[in-house]
């Protein structure tokens, strides 16, 4: 999701719930993304699991983005849609796991913590660098140019 403001735009990103996210910030948020499941159209897994991490359902039209392979080898199909939220004001799934490890305790966690809007150059610190593309081609589509790697300080 991304919104306009002034002369450019603000992207919209998660930050991921859980013990091990916790004290993790530069290069540890995300766009809402999750899996697709069988026999499932992707741009319909895109959109649910956007609801599913923030409670909002997403409205197109939409624009679709090249896909990205993560450092872990998952590949993410993304499309971006304008629209606007209170980022405090999201509700996410949850999941569960034993915590701490090896405690036989079950805990329950948010799979997204909080959310933000911010700046393609803010977002680009603090997104999964993997994911960085992602602003980039946002951009460009938007006709607000956008970064190459050439271009992005280091």
């Amino acid at each position: 999701m991304y919104r306009r403001r002034g002369d450019g735009v603000e992207v919209f990103l998660v930050h991921p719930g859980g013990p091990f996210w916790r004290d993790k910030d530069v290069e540890a948020w995300s766009i809402p993304k999750g899996a697709i499941d069988p026999g499932e159209d992707a741009l319909a897994a895109a959109r649910r699991e956007f609801q599913e991490e923030t409670g909002i359902t997403p409205q197109g039209p939409f624009l679709e983005l090249e896909p990205v392979k993560q450092r872990g080898g998952k590949t993410v199909r993304a499309w971006a849609f304008e629209g606007d939220c209170d980022p405090t004001q999201i509700r996410s799934n949850a999941f569960e796991r034993e915590w701490p490890p090896r405690s036989g305790k079950r805990q329950r966690f948010p799979e997204v913590d909080r959310a933000c809007f911010g700046s393609p150059e803010d977002a680009r610190r603090l997104i999964n660098p993997a994911q960085i593309s992602l602003i980039d081609q946002l951009e460009r589509q938007l006709g607000l140019g956008g970064s190459t790697p050439e271009s992005r300080p280091q």
